[in-house]
């Protein structure tokens, strides 16, 4: 280990939240340590804020040492022996060390232990099965440490025998990968998800849906999703035909702001139906679905048109279904275009968002003699596509011109 991990794992030890639920849960016959993620990224030197534990005792014992010490107790999942520990604006979930007594590939049933070796080894990856105690000493149990050195994303022991314990393993492994992982997927690990992808169907489509966010904004996702296609892993995901091509374009030109839902759009989206289906395929929130379906629309009044669509038709678009929706659309219809076309494209998305405000209002159109009712909107959308075919101006006195056109021309229309 060197010196710098050592120096991190000083600190992390030292801090005062972590270091008096330590004490607390520590001595009189009972040992606790730092287990999972959090002692993964410590020694990866990344952030370490979700800080699991593992103990020797059972919940009982760890809800009085907690109350104790100071700290509240929570009994978030005290059938399966997790309890967390609330104190000094953190919190800790503790879970008593445990072995699988039954698995059916999507929850075990487990009796409580004292073994941190096979509570490690029932974990999914070697990576995630490392344990920090109290004295900073990590314990490493499956070769987790040469894993991590080599950025190798590898199942514990026989990968289908784990994934057989929770088919959701297969989409963890391509998240982990995509995030921490280097090269090539581990081929055993491979084999043993596409042997297992049945099982993906059984599965809650709220936990798919997780898993599938996390991987489509990891640091690797567009590799990733490659290898997940030609490994026919993503169709049973997302129930449709996938484009890895047009994710990895928008992967790796991404810039800094990454939104899940428009990765998903990139990956998965060409028609509003399509929308449609990942809802229900994947339970979206309604503010995903939105988004998405919005996107997809666009998709649908954009597409075939020769070249970059006219910066007028852009703005209808935006107009219509979100000024969001409609660059989103742009950008992946422009995919696979060449940097000239992809500049211009850009040029428009700006020149859209510099669009002026549209100011008249259905008041305006009531005051041009116009009794209230479903004519006023439907006059306030002339208005603004008549201004938008005159290139947006700016000025009022402009905009009302434009606005008193549009209520003549109803007018005539209807003598």
């Amino acid at each position: 280990m060197t010196p710098e991990m050592r120096a991190r794992i000083t600190a992390f030890l030292e801090r005062p939240a972590l270091a008096r639920v330590l004490a607390a849960l520590n001595g009189e016959g009972e040992e606790t340590r730092v287990v999972g993620g959090a002692v993964r990224n410590l020694l990866l030197g990344t952030e370490a804020s979700d800080v699991d534990l593992a103990t020797t005792a059972l919940p009982e014992e760890t809800m009085r040492r907690g109350r104790a010490a100071g700290f509240k107790p929570v009994p978030t999942g005290i059938e399966h022996g997790t309890v967390t520990l609330v104190g000094e604006g953190e919190s800790f979930e503790v879970t008593t060390l445990r072995h699988d007594v039954e698995t059916d590939g999507r929850r075990a049933k487990v009796m409580f232990g004292r073994d941190f070796a096979a509570d490690a080894l029932r974990r999914d990856f070697t990576i995630n099965a490392l344990g920090l105690d109290r004295a900073g000493q990590v314990h490493d149990y499956g070769d987790g440490l040469a894993d991590l050195a080599a950025r190798r994303i590898r199942f514990i022991g026989d990968a289908r025998a784990r994934i057989r314990e929770d088919y959701l393993r297969i989409l963890r492994f391509f998240r982990f990968q995509a995030q921490y992982g280097v090269g090539e997927p581990d081929a055993a690990g491979l084999a043993a998800c596409i042997a297992g992808r049945d099982g993906l169907e059984g599965l809650s489509r709220e936990r798919v849906r997780a898993e599938t966010m996390k991987l489509l904004v990891a640091p690797r996702a567009a590799e990733t999703v490659r290898a997940m296609a030609g490994a026919g892993l993503l169709m049973p995901v997302i129930g449709g035909v996938p484009h890895p091509s047009r994710f990895a374009a928008v992967a790796e030109d991404d810039g800094a702001d990454v939104f899940p839902a428009f990765r998903l759009a990139a990956l998965a989206v060409c028609v509003r139906e399509d929308a449609l289906r990942l809802r229900e395929r994947l339970r979206l929130s309604n503010a995903e679905f939105d988004r998405i379906e919005r996107i997809g629309r666009a998709l649908e009044r954009l597409a075939g048109q020769a070249g970059a669509p006219a910066l007028a038709a852009l703005r209808h678009a935006a107009f219509a279904l979100g000024s969001d929706a409609a660059a989103a659309a742009l950008v992946l219809l422009n995919t696979s275009a060449d940097d000239a076309r992809r500049g211009g494209v850009q040029c428009l998305i700006a020149e859209l968002a510099r669009t002026p405000v549209f100011s008249p209002t259905g008041k305006d159109v009531i005051g041009l003699e116009v009794p209230p009712g479903p004519r006023i909107g439907q006059i306030l959308e002339a208005a603004r596509h008549r201004w938008i075919e005159a290139g947006c101006p700016p000025g009022l006195q402009e905009q009302m011109a434009l606005l008193g056109a549009a209520v003549e021309a109803l007018r005539q229309a209807r003598a």
